[in-house]
């Protein structure tokens, strides 16, 4: 499973992507991925809101991972 970040989740991570390996159970639900990432990184869990896609479509908590998922973690955007 592949997850990408941008903007400040990028930030918060210190890189553009990662994998989980092989010997990390991948999160199962985007719940999951969301509780795991706070878990990692704290600073996500001050984030107002954090959209997710699952292989390109906007994804909600309770929709199901698979270990062939692209994630993408798309923080808020703020702009003037």
């Amino acid at each position: 499973m592949e997850v990408l970040l941008f903007g400040i989740a990028k930030d918060i991570v210190g890189k553009g992507s990662f994998r989980f390996s092989a010997d990390e159970q991948a999160p199962a639900s985007v719940s999951e991925l969301k509780d795991r990432l706070k878990g990692s990184f704290p600073e996500f869990g001050k984030l107002t809101s954090l959209a997710v896609a699952v292989n390109s479509a906007y994804a909600e908590d309770g929709d199901r991972l698979n270990e062939s998922d692209e994630i993408a973690i798309i923080p808020p955007v703020s702009g003037g």
